[in-house]
């Protein structure tokens, strides 16, 4: 009787850590714990500037973020906004430039060295 109540006890055991690495509820009936991905659109507040493009080359932030853009091409960049709000001097490899954004809204820059680098902030 005895070699059976361990064969029980043993397949019990077996069937809870089972459970447990498949993810399942425990025996108190809460469920396992999953990670939710953060929002796409928030995405960091980094711009990295490389092979002569912005990316992401539109961020989405919130009202009061500073955004730093990152540069690290082989030629110089500026950041300069469509409408003129700010204007960094042209950087290179390793250097940074910083602005926040305090109001809502949806903001346009460029490089001005090459005007068909684009994007956009987009502060909500």
């Amino acid at each position: 009787m005895r070699g059976t109540k361990a064969s029980h006890s043993a397949a019990a055991i077996l069937l809870v850590v089972a459970g447990a690495l498949a993810g399942c509820p425990s025996s108190s009936g809460s469920p396992s714990a999953t990670a939710t991905p953060a929002p796409a659109a928030s995405g960091g507040s980094t711009v990295e500037i490389d092979n002569f493009a912005f990316t992401p080359a539109t961020l989405t932030v919130s009202p009061g973020t500073s955004v730093t853009w990152k540069f690290d091409d082989s030629t110089e960049h500026t950041v300069t906004a469509d409408d003129n709000s700010f204007n960094s001097q042209p950087m290179g490899a390793g250097q940074t430039y910083e602005h926040t954004f305090a109001t809502a809204g949806t903001l346009s820059y460029h490089c001005s060295i090459h005007p068909f680098m684009k994007g956009s902030i987009e502060v909500r």
